[in-house]
């Protein structure tokens, strides 16, 4: 019985097209980290782990598409999140699944598509997502889903399409309308993302 989904099976999309507002309306993907931009951390650490990569962005087209990959901005306008990155990425994916990460994060696990697709083939799933171990108010800790860093049947773009269409913008509200099987990472800090310049600069 197969354990993993193939990497030759997997396409992956770094999510580059939001509006950065929180780092005061820069396009974090270009923003640099140790010389290089954070996307193209992203794009390098994610190759290794898949097929084939793209982006998705909406800014600065001409930037990204020098990194050398396909680059597809949202399908939906007006910036209306993840969910418009992850259906630009299945209009465009020609694998089995596609697997999805942001441009912020350059530091996630390198056996993140490995682990995920396990989970995803041994419950039987159709998404598979990331989650990590946070504090909550109270100080213990409780399990987080990640739902950026998601790994999704690509036949699943008819019912995006739908959901899309009928104004839903949340991830997990999508989601949980199919069978999700979740894998929870024990280091926390390779999750760390930089949505303002002093989490940028808190990188390590």
């Amino acid at each position: 019985m197969t354990t993993a989904v193939s990497p030759s099976d997997i396409t992956g999309l770094v999510l580059a097209g939001g509006r950065g507002s929180r780092m005061g309306g820069v396009d974090k993907g270009l923003q640099k980290h140790r010389g290089q931009a954070l996307a193209l951390h992203a794009l390098m650490r994610l190759g290794l782990q898949v097929g084939q990569v793209m982006l998705n962005a909406n800014r600065n087209l001409g930037a990204y598409e020098s990194f050398g990959v396909p680059v597809w901005p949202d399908a939906l306008p007006d910036y209306p999140g993840p969910l418009a990155g992850f259906l630009a990425g299945l209009e465009h994916c020609e694998t089995p699944y596609l697997v999805t990460v942001p441009c912020d994060t350059p530091h996630f696990p390198l056996d993140l598509v490995e682990r995920i697709g396990q989970a995803l083939l041994a419950e039987d799933a159709d998404v598979a997502m990331a989650a990590t171990r946070e504090p909550g108010p109270d100080g213990a800790l409780r399990v987080q889903v990640q739902p950026v860093f998601c790994l999704m049947k690509a036949s699943l773009m008819e019912s995006l399409v739908k959901a899309t269409a009928a104004g839903e913008r949340k991830i997990d509200r999508w989601t949980a309308q199919h069978r999700c099987a979740t894998v929870v990472f024990d280091d926390a800090d390779a999750f760390f993302n930089a949505n303002t310049l002093d989490e940028l600069q808190r990188l390590a």
